[in-house]
Parts: C-alpha cells; sequence; structure tokens
C-alpha cells in the first residue's frame, strides 16, 4: 500500500515537474520607441531582453518593434541607440496568453558619444533630484513578502521610511507625520492612498491602489521637484499599464483580504482601457473570528488613453473607494479586550474618488501637460454610548466631506544641455462638516455642536531650470515654487511662501557620485483644521493665525554604482520645520498625530511649533546578486518637536533605528522565493492621566482613557522586529496563465509590544464605581497587557486571460 501510494505520489510528481516546462513557452512583447520629448518615433533601435543579449530586436522606421521567443515571468528589456542614452525599462510580467505592449521612452545624449560619462540605468536618476529617490518595479511591489501586494506596505522597507507597530499603512518619512505626503497617479493628484484612511493624514490599513494597474513607483524622500508642492516628507509618484491594444483580456485574483477582477484593452485603433474593481471579504474573516468590528472596503481604478498621431495625447484616470466598517455586538461574553474596543471605537462610513483628464501636446524640443482634476472625501464617524442606539447615548456623529477641483499647466522644454520647465495650477476647495460631540474639557462635559462650510481658491506659480557642464559630470538644477490661497488674507502674498530648491551632483568617475540638494518646502495645514469652527460658528483657527507650514532641508549624499545591477548610496539629512500647528487642548505638536483611524485637526490650534528631524541612510540595491534581488536598508533618524515650554521632546515618529532586508529568487520552472526582515527602534508613548480618566463623566465622554498630556512620549516602548517569507509559482498556459503564492508574516511569531490599555471592567466583567472625598464618581480601572503578533499565513492566487 505505501509502495502504491509512493508510486502515484512519483507520477504526481514527474508531471507536475514536466508540465511546468511544458507550459513554459515563450511570449511575445511588442512596443514602440520614441524620442521623450516630442513623441517622435525612433527606428533601428536595439532592444534585447536584459541578462539574454542574444534575445533582441529593431524598431521599424514608425518605431515599432516585436519580440518573440520571450520566457514567461519577469523581464526587463534594454533599448540602445547612437546619440541617445541607454534606457531600461521596469519590470513587467510576460505571458503566453497575449503580448505585452511596452512603449520605449528614450533621451537624447546632450555630449557626443565619446565625451559622454556611461552612466548604469538599472536605478532611476534624475537631475532634479538626483538624491532622496528610491524606484520600485511591479516585480518588487508584487513579491514583497509580507506586504500582499499593498504599495503603502512595500515602500516601508526604503530608507528613511518607518513602519508602525500598529500595523497601519502611515507614511513616516525621514521623522515627518503622516499628514506630510502627497500622491500622483499618472500626473493626476490624489489625496490619499488607504481605505478608512485618517482624515487630515495620510494613513489607514490597507491601500486602495490596485498592483495589477502599476507598472512604477517612484517615491521622493526629499529633493522635491518644483512641480510637486503641498508636501514636507515625501512625494509618490505612481504610473500606471496602459491596456492591451490588440485583444481583451485581464485578471481575476483573490488576495488576503480581498477579490478583484481586472479588464484592460483596445476600445478602437488608437486607445485602450485598463479597469479593476475589487471587494473585500473581511467581515466574513472578522465575524468567524469574532473580532469586535467587521470592516467592508469596496474600489475601482481605471486608465483610458487615446493617441492623435504623435502629437496629442488624452488620458482619463479614476479611482474610488466605498468604505464601511460597523461593530460586531453580537459576540457572545466579549473579553476584556472587546469589551473596550467596542466601547470606544465609533463606526465609519467613508467614499472617496477622484477623476482627472490628462492633455499632452508634444512639441519638436518638448511638450504642454494640462491637467484636470476633481477629488472628494466623504467620511463620516457614529458613537453610541454602550452602543445603545437612543438619542441619549449618543456621544459622536461626525459627517464632513472634502473636494477639490484643480486645473494645472506644466511646460517642458529641451535646448541643447539646458531643461526648463514651468507652470501654475489653481485649485478650488470645499469643506463641509457637520459635528456633535460629547467631550470632556477643563473638568467638566461639554457638548461640541457646530455646522462649518468652507470654500476658498488656491493656486501656485512653479518653474525649475537645469543644466549639465563639464561633458555631463556636473548637473545643476535650480527651482522656485510659490503657493498662496485666499482662506485669509495672511496667504494670499505668493511671496510669502517662496520656495526656492537647488540640487547638484558631480560624477568623479562612471561609478562615484557626489549628490547634494537644499530647499525651502511649504504646506498647507489640514482643511480640518482650516475649517474647525466654535458653537458660534466662528472659524477658530482662522482667528488664532494659522498658515502655512515651512520645512527647510538639506541632504548630501555619496552613490557607488559598482555594477550595472547594484547601488550603493549614503545619505545624510536635516529638516527644520516652522510654523506647525500647536494643540491648544493637548500642548503638543499637530506631527505627533494623525497615527490612529477617524479625523485628525478638528480642534483649537496655533502655527507656533517648530522641529526638527536628522539622520543618514544607508542603502544597498543589487537587482543580480548571485541571481538575488536585494534590498538593504538602515536609517538612523531623531524627530523632535516643541512643547508649550518651547523645548524639544520626541515625536511619536522618533524610531532611531531602522532596519531592513529584503531578498528574493527566481528558480527554474517559475518559482520564486523572498523574505524581508524589518527591525525598528522602540517608539516613544505617553502615560495614561489617571486622575482624569477615572473620572465617570470623563470616561462615559470618550469611552477609554486619557493620556497625561504633560508626560507626553516620556516613555518607551521595546523594539520591533518581524520574518516574512513568500513562496511564488506561476503557471503559464496557451491561453490563459496561473499564479498563486503563499504568505507567511512574522514566521518567527515575534510579539510587539503596544501601550498597555486602561480598562473599566473587572476580571469578572463587572463595572466598579465609588464617590471620592469630594464627591466626584468614578470607575476602579485597571491595565492589561497589550501585545500584538502572531504568525499570520495567507495565499494569493490570480488568473490571467
Amino acid at each position: 500500500m505505501i509502495m502504491r501510494k509512493s508510486i502515484i505520489f512519483s507520477a504526481i510528481f514527474s508531471v507536475f515537474l514536466f508540465s511546468s516546462q511544458l507550459l513554459a513557452q515563450t511570449g511575445v512583447v511588442k512596443g514602440r520607441v520614441y524620442d521623450q520629448k516630442n513623441n517622435e518615433p525612433l527606428p533601428f533601435v536595439n532592444i534585447i531582453v536584459d541578462g539574454k543579449p542574444t534575445l533582441g530586436t529593431t524598431s521599424d522606421v514608425d518605431g515599432n518593434y516585436t519580440l518573440s521567443g520571450v520566457d514567461p515571468g519577469y523581464v526587463r528589456l534594454i533599448a540602445s541607440f547612437v546619440g541617445y542614452q541607454r534606457f531600461t525599462t521596469s519590470d513587467f510580467l510576460v505571458t503566453r496568453s497575449h503580448p505585452v505592449f511596452i512603449d520605449i521612452p528614450m533621451n537624447e545624449a546632450a555630449v557626443t558619444l565619446e565625451d559622454v560619462v556611461i552612466k548604469p540605468e538599472a536605478f532611476v536618476r534624475k537631475e532634479e533630484s538626483p538624491l532622496s529617490l528610491q524606484t520600485l518595479s511591479i516585480q518588487e511591489i508584487e513579491r514583497s513578502p509580507g506586504a500582499n501586494r499593498d504599495i503603502s506596505k512595500v515602500v516601508q522597507s526604503l530608507p528613511g521610511v518607518a513602519q508602525t507597530v500598529s500595523f497601519r499603512n502611515d507614511l513616516i518619512v525621514r521623522g515627518g507625520g503622516p499628514g506630510e505626503n502627497s500622491f500622483y497617479l499618472d500626473g493626476v493628484e490624489i489625496p490619499n492612498i488607504n481605505h478608512f484612511a485618517t482624515q487630515g493624514a495620510s494613513g489607514g490599513p490597507v491601500g486602495i491602489i490596485n498592483t495589477d494597474l502599476i507598472r512604477q513607483v517612484d517615491l521622493y524622500t526629499g529633493s522635491f521637484p518644483a512641480k510637486r508642492g503641498n508636501a514636507l516628507s515625501s512625494v509618490m509618484e505612481l504610473y500606471q499599464v496602459d491596456g492591451n491594444r490588440e485583444k481583451f483580456g485581464g485578471r481575476f485574483s483573490i488576495g488576503s483580504s480581498d477579490v478583484g477582477l481586472t479588464l484592460d484593452g483596445p476600445i478602437s485603433k488608437n486607445s485602450s482601457l485598463v479597469f479593476s474593481i475589487r471587494r473585500s471579504y473581511l467581515q466574513l474573516l472578522f465575524t468567524a473570528l469574532k473580532l469586535p468590528f467587521l470592516p467592508t472596503y469596496n474600489d475601482y481604478q481605471l486608465k483610458y488613453k487615446i493617441n492623435f498621431k504623435n502629437r496629442d495625447q488624452l488620458t482619463l484616470i479614476s479611482i474610488g473607494a466605498l468604505d464601511k466598517s460597523k461593530l460586531n455586538t453580537g459576540i457572545k461574553d466579549p473579553d476584556a479586550g472587546q469589551t473596550y474596543i467596542l466601547g470606544y471605537l465609533p463606526e465609519y462610513n467613508q467614499w472617496s474618488y477622484t477623476i482627472g483628464l490628462v492633455y499632452t501636446h508634444f512639441r519638436k524640443r518638448g511638450y504642454d501637460n494640462w491637467v484636470v482634476s476633481r477629488s472628494m472625501l466623504d467620511n463620516e464617524e457614529i458613537k453610541y454610548r454602550n452602543n445603545v442606539r437612543v438619542p441619549d447615548s449618543l456621544l459622536l456623529n461626525y459627517k464632513s466631506r472634502e473636494i477639490a477641483s484643480r486645473i494645472r499647466y506644466e511646460n517642458v522644454t529641451e535646448l541643447s544641455k539646458w531643461k526648463i520647465n514651468y507652470g501654475a495650477g489653481l485649485d478650488f476647495v470645499e469643506y463641509k462638516n457637520q459635528t456633535f460631540q460629547k467631550v470632556f474639557l477643563e473638568d467638566q462635559l461639554r457638548t461640541l455642536d457646530y455646522s462649518s462650510y468652507l470654500s476658498f481658491f488656491r493656486w501656485h506659480l512653479q518653474g525649475q531650470v537645469t543644466r549639465n557642464f563639464f561633458k555631463e559630470k556636473l548637473e545643476l538644477s535650480l527651482g522656485i515654487r510659490m503657493d498662496a490661497n485666499s482662506y485669509a488674507r495672511r496667504m494670499t502674498n505668493l511671496l510669502n511662501q517662496l520656495s526656492p530648491r537647488f540640487s547638484a551632483s558631480y560624477a568623479f568617475t562612471d561609478k562615484w557620485f557626489l549628490n547634494f540638494n537644499i530647499g525651502r518646502y511649504y504646506q498647507l495645514p489640514a482643511y480640518t483644521s482650516l475649517g474647525f469652527r466654535g458653537n458660534n460658528g466662528t472659524l477658530v483657527n482662522d482667528s488664532l493665525g494659522i498658515k502655512y507650514i515651512s520645512s527647510d532641508q538639506v541632504a548630501l549624499g555619496v552613490e557607488f554604482l559598482p555594477r550595472r545591477s547594484s547601488r550603493i548610496s549614503v545619505e545624510g539629512f536635516y529638516k527644520g520645520y516652522s510654523h506647525y500647528p500647536f494643540s491648544l487642548i493637548d500642548s503638543i505638536s499637530m506631527a505627533s498625530k494623525g497615527g490612529d483611524y477617524g479625523a485628525v485637526g478638528a480642534e483649537p490650534v496655533t502655527s507656533t511649533s517648530s522641529g526638527r528631524a536628522y539622520g543618514f541612510e544607508v542603502l544597498y540595491r543589487d537587482v543580480d546578486l548571485f541571481k538575488f534581488n536585494v534590498i538593504l536598508s538602515y536609517t538612523f533618524v531623531r524627530s523632535e518637536f516643541t512643547n508649550a515650554f518651547g523645548d524639544y521632546i520626541p515625536s511619536a515618529w522618533d524610531n532611531r533605528n531602522l532596519f531592513n532586508i529584503t531578498v528574493g529568487r527566481k528558480f527554474k520552472y517559475n518559482w520564486e522565493i523572498g523574505a524581508k526582515w524589518r527591525f525598528a527602534g522602540g517608539s516613544p508613548y505617553t502615560p495614561y492621566d489617571l486622575d482624569k480618566s477615572s473620572l465617570v463623566a470623563a470616561w462615559d465622554a470618550q469611552g477609554r482613557g486619557y493620556l497625561d498630556y504633560a508626560k507626553f512620549n516620556t516613555l518607551r516602548l521595546s523594539s520591533f522586529n518581524q520574518l516574512d517569507i513568500r513562496v511564488d509559482k506561476g503557471f503559464y498556459f496557451k491561453k490563459w496563465s496561473l499564479m498563486f503564492y503563499i504568505d507567511v508574516q512574522n514566521i518567527l511569531n515575534f510579539q510587539a509590544e503596544l501601550p498597555d490599555i486602561l480598562i473599566n471592567t473587572q476580571p469578572d466583567g463587572s463595572v466598579v464605581k465609588y464617590t471620592d472625598p469630594e464627591g466626584n464618581e468614578r470607575y476602579e480601572l485597571r491595565t492589561i497587557p497589550n501585545r500584538t503578533g502572531t504568525i499570520l499565513p495567507s495565499i494569493g492566487i490570480m488568473i490571467d486571460f
């Protein structure tokens, strides 16, 4: 019997291996090679598969090419042409089921071939941002262990980017707050990239962006180009794929938390469409696990592109989300932790969208971009005491909406060694808020009950000039940006928000570079702060003189490129903050807020806080280290902001030490294995104010304890580390493909420390009240340990057709 089973198993295994070899037959790559500045086709360009120099082709007189015989899986192409800089594409997936279309933009070499400094092109280098820029290919995003194809989690492996122990998607860059980032999808600004987004910041538990539509992500952690504003910590540029030009296809996927469908194909001879929808099944999973909250999210994403010959392009971009979270009040005999969460957590309804049009007109020496877009975020929260839905038990009823209608113009012109970029933009902003909230302030229970409507214009001018010298060894870039708005008279003058920036890069050899950037950047405070009103209807923070936040930043780095596939860099940075909003209720800088759910900023603030974040980063990247793809980064960072006395104290993001290593390798028969290990120094935290928290009126107002802000961030958690692994396998059939992965997060089962939870229930579930000598009614409180972390396996399946 045992022998029979062994024979059967061996037969199945042999068939499996044979089918893997049989199915892995070749695919086709098609596309167009063109001059990036004017979209003119480039004929007779040599195109090869990276790593396989004998597998290649040449573009025809119209710049079109067809490359057959490409093995299924992720590949890159290298294009070379006399008089142009060699170009390497991002990774893309090749299957047998349909051709892949990859267009290749190329830039003219500014000097003659014999004079040019040959620079390895495996990593993106931009003259206006020669440092503090990282690029992720779709393969690195798709295959990142522990990230489950979520871009917000993937970028946490990059230098300067922290991860929070709460496992949210807050983007914490170089010690800045989660509200200091901006995001662009194919050049269209989107307000956030997460479901259940924290209004007034940028974080959330899971990302909105569907990686099925993404081809590349650029993350600027400093050295921002002048065309991108309203950011102090990072700018994320997301670039989408184009739809298939020959026939319709798609992908059906099941991930760790959602199911999705992506369709793409031609709409006409010159246009294509790619569209996706996703829906989560977390509500079913959380019900089975008896978790106290039941979230459901939905999202869509689309790109429609039409080409009008070679001179004009029109692209329609849209992305949106619908999120709902309700409480699981049907849990029988909830434990202390479940009771605590049910006691304070509101129910959420949130939906958002962005829709934009990008019109590009190419000229002989450049192009013009017109971008028109509209974004909306609608956020609702509601909470009843003890979750009893009667009017007298209402603690919070929050309804808010943010709308931004934008138009932006950009001109890019290249003249010999000069590259000139200038433009302008105009936004019309609307903010609505209707709030009813019970709050305990100044030792008494108060009621906030106000409605707010706010509308104003924002505008900006920007320009940047870039030039190379000494046979391209020295590159200099000078940019200027000015922002203003009509919210208040003090912010209407563009010169008051003059934002200069300067970058320099010097190539000592073709392998060693010295890079530098200095600049001043401005960001408008959150709309929740600008639109906050008192019960008498006045704009509280307008009367308190709220203004733009400013940050002076400098970065210096050395870069070494030992091989075309590898990069080593060391960067030091300093960020000085001025006019940061300061909470008058909690007496802390708003920079330390925004890492929780709901909304942040709807409170009285003054623009009086200062801050500083400084440190250094070490990065080693190699896309082919003995066939391994390696990302290794270490960041030392200090983040401090002033308190009410003007003293610098650690912010919530003062982790100090961050270390990440991600390793992946392809094997035969379309297997791939990856691992990621993360380490973060302990975050500072604040003890509870036990005297205030124990008051019945205070506790009942918010269902949990109050922090002692006089001792803000005087305690520190233990350090955190986590090891994730992932295994991928692909089957490539003639008309369809099957790919699956197994992802195991925290395989070492590390238990991360979080601040203890203060609760008002006893071990037997009872609630004990007493009256103190002053006649105040109080709860008997206790703390329970709060540790998080478990081995979390998940499976993903993707079917391409």
